[in-house]
């Protein structure tokens, strides 16, 4: 969870209250954040956040943007002028397939000393690590204006064309040496990986500003305690998040009384002006919010909360500041009209109904399973529910057939929800070549698919052996079993899946309805695994099985 510090006599600037510290608890709640640490001599404050949905949070002026509102000492969305700039950043079609997005502004009147530096650092740091995912989702630098020559441009080059100093450094390197021998260039350079050129940024003067997301050059983008004025920009290769990043800095900046002027984003096929105002309200019901919070809200009272919370509101709907894009429901804006009432403040309702709590019964069909499972001499697996897809089809030598994948994974490991578990089982036996065969494990677990346009949940049970003498017949003999023990009659039919070899898999029927499949698994599916002997597997979907019986 990210956690920033900040100095109390700052924040009680910045909010225009003296706060105690004990005062400070209280009202840091509303952030969904708590106290980690106080010095009181430094007089430093470390707060730690609950939510990593909330970056705008991430920076005492965040935190007092939302305490004047909780305290009443101002309401409602929070004033950003943005100053119309003459500044052009010109993104090149180069980039497109790299790093596409790019947002930027000027920031002029500035009182720059060692402890707002390290403030801008801070959140600079917290958005690129949690909120931009490690920089992949976006990345942030920020300049000494007065070393740049507009029109800037945005695009990507061979690594080997382009030198500069980069930052704390004092030699000239190009781009492929810095991805080597820099500190940073090393930490990230996954992110550039299998690209071709590298993105970079450039001013009218042919003076390099940054190799986005790796460093900046030690020359522009370095800022001193005697600049006055800062060129900001962020890139990324989403653009709703370069957007709202950039908007959290503008504001933020905005809040200690800094002039923002914009910059003209001339991309080839469009013109974006940033900071970019999104302007976007969530229509509000008042039942639904009488059904989730038992509160009977007039108009009036809506829009106090609302805008306690920071909120506008104008006929019945919810204005969202610009530096927010973590409300996606009506639900959304609900907690929050919630958490600005206080949860204590809601009164307790008597019951209306009694009910007792009990096991579902397809959770007491998948126990007795498992208790079976392990009485045949199986060893039970717990795996987590995102894998990939090269594991659930390549690997298996099949096709994909509706694997649901992440939009923004942290990991290429963990990009995709399993859709079956027999992969997984493999994996398992991969890294556990040393241990001396047989080796007998299953997995009971959700699995997820997408078919026919809905998403599907599915309780699955994989078993999977590995011997010298691993045949058809020996993962038969416990299939037979487990079915005996349960009670249930089945058949085998014919089956062509290419994760087993032709002729030794066949599907399994209940009720002439198919709830898995069994068989020998194909030798080039041992050899991806890099195994050495026979395996034998079958998988059985027993959402379908507890259904049909």
């Amino acid at each position: 969870m990210p956690t920033i510090t900040f100095n109390l006599t700052d924040l009680q600037k910045l909010v225009g209250k003296k706060i105690t510290i004990e005062e400070l608890k209280d009202l840091l709640a509303y952030a969904k954040a708590g106290i980690d640490n106080y010095d009181k001599e430094k007089d430093e404050v470390s707060a730690e956040f609950g939510d990593t949905n909330l970056p705008y949070l991430w920076s005492v002026e965040g935190i007092s943007r939302l305490l004047k509102g909780i305290l009443g000492k101002e309401k409602g969305i929070p004033k950003l002028k943005i100053n119309k700039g003459d500044y052009k950043l010109i993104v090149e079609n180069s980039v497109t397939k790299i790093r596409p997005y790019i947002a930027a502004f000027v920031v002029k009147e500035c009182k720059i000393d060692d402890y707002f530096l390290k403030q801008l650092i801070q959140l600079q740091e917290k958005l690129c690590e949690n909120f931009g995912r490690r920089r992949k989702k976006i990345a942030i630098g920020v300049y000494r204006y007065s070393k740049i020559k507009f029109p800037v441009y945005y695009k990507a080059v061979q690594p080997e064309k382009v030198q500069f100093i980069p930052l704390e450094f004092k030699k000239e390197m190009d781009l492929k040496e810095i991805l080597e021998e820099h500190p940073k260039g090393q930490e990230y350079a996954w992110i550039l990986e299998g690209c071709e050129k590298y993105p970079i940024l450039m001013d009218d003067s042919n003076n390099v500003l940054s190799f986005p997301p790796i460093i900046n050059s030690n020359e522009t983008g370095k800022v001193e305690t005697t600049d006055t004025e800062i060129f900001f920009e962020v890139t990324g290769n989403d653009s709703d998040s370069v957007l709202v990043a950039c908007n959290i800095f503008a504001q933020a900046l905005s809040d200690r009384g800094f002039k923002i002027f914009s910059v003209e984003m001339k991309y080839p096929n469009k013109k974006i002006v940033t900071p970019f105002m999104f302007e976007e309200t969530i229509k509000l019901n008042k039942e639904n919010i009488k059904k989730i919070t038992g509160l009977d809200l007039k108009d009036s009272e809506i829009k106090s909360l609302l805008e306690k919370q920071r909120y506008g509101y104008e006929s019945g709907k919810a204005l969202i500041p610009c530096y927010r894009k973590d409300i996606l429901h009506e639900n959304d804006v609900i907690e929050d009209i919630m958490i600005a009432y206080g949860y204590n403040n809601i009164e307790d309702a008597s019951l209306t109904s009694y009910t007792r709590g009990s096991t579902k019964k397809i959770t007491n069909f998948i126990d007795k399973i498992r208790d079976i499972m392990v009485g045949l001499g199986y060893q039970e697996i717990m795996s987590q529910l995102l894998s990939n897809k090269n594991l659930m089809y390549n690997m298996m030598e099949i096709e994909d057939n509706g694997i649901i994948e992440l939009q923004n994974p942290t990991s290429e490991l963990y990009s995709s929800v399993r859709s079956w578990l027999m992969p997984i089982l493999m994996e398992v036996l991969s890294k556990n070549k040393h241990v001396e065969t047989p080796q007998n494990i299953f997995e009971q677990g959700l699995t997820t698919l997408k078919l026919d346009g809905k998403i599907i949940d599915q309780e699955k049970l994989a078993v999977v052996s590995i011997s010298e003498k691993a045949d058809y017949t020996k993962i038969k003999q416990s299939l037979d079993c487990l079915f005996r023990m349960l009670g249930i009659q089945y058949s085998i039919d014919e089956l062509d899946h290419k994760s087993f070899i032709d002729g030794r898999v066949g599907k399994i029927l209940v009720k002439n309805r198919e709830v898995g499949f069994i068989g020998e698994v194909n030798p080039k599916v041992i050899h991806n695994f890099n195994l050495e002997m026979p395996v034998i597997a079958f998988e059985l979907n027993l959402s379908e099985l507890f259904e049909t019986i």
